[in-house]
């Protein structure tokens, strides 16, 4: 296995050092110059994984959805993401209550058809921290998929559908985050991926 792990490093070792290269122009020895000119189109985006997939009532809306800036996002989703988000509801029996963030339907749908992640210039970046930021950027350990869902389904305290009580278990998504995730040196894998 040794042996397996030292091919594979030489391997990714000698496919960096054969794609690196030295950006200034080979001529003047000056830096080399990007050219921005010309049309470009967003193919796709994802600051909120879930919430398009879960929201979206399509294929066409959810590439729809990928290629819209976010400038137009609220106008164009915010209505379909709160149509969606009432027929979940509506299928058990339920009404939306406003969730852990305090946010009601239309405010909860408004804010999440929008793929942006906020700055967060004085406090840490992470996707839900209780009692604190929400959406301020992603870390590894952050369970993204979870916060969103229990964002929809969760209600005031997080646990309304939770699976407990008779209720379905629409707050996770029953994967486990992996356990002792390096945050500091890349490729960010867990011991037992080694």
């Amino acid at each position: 296995m040794k042996i397996f792990k030292y091919i594979m490093a030489v391997a990714v070792v000698a496919t960096l050092t054969v794609s690196c290269s030295d950006d200034d122009n080979p001529v003047t020895g000056e830096p080399a110059t990007t050219d921005f000119s010309g049309t470009f189109t967003t193919q796709d985006q994802m600051g909120r994984p879930g919430i398009n997939t879960v929201l979206s009532g399509s294929d066409a809306n959810k590439n729809n959805f990928n290629i819209t800036t976010p400038a137009n996002q609220l106008a164009a989703f915010s209505g379909e993401f709160n149509n969606t988000l009432g027929a979940y509801y509506a299928a058990y029996g339920a009404t939306f209550e406003n969730n852990i963030l305090g946010l009601d339907q239309a405010q909860t749908t408004a804010v999440l058809s929008l793929d942006v992640l906020q700055v967060s210039p004085d406090a840490p970046t992470s996707y839900f921290t209780p009692g604190g930021t929400f959406l301020t950027g992603r870390t590894l350990e952050d369970d993204v998929i979870d916060v969103s869902l229990i964002v929809l389904f969760g209600g005031n305290t997080g646990a309304r559908f939770d699976g407990n009580n008779g209720t379905p278990n629409l707050v996770s998504d029953n994967v486990s985050q992996e356990m002792g995730t390096s945050t500091s040196n890349f490729p960010y894998l867990t011991a037992a991926q080694f």
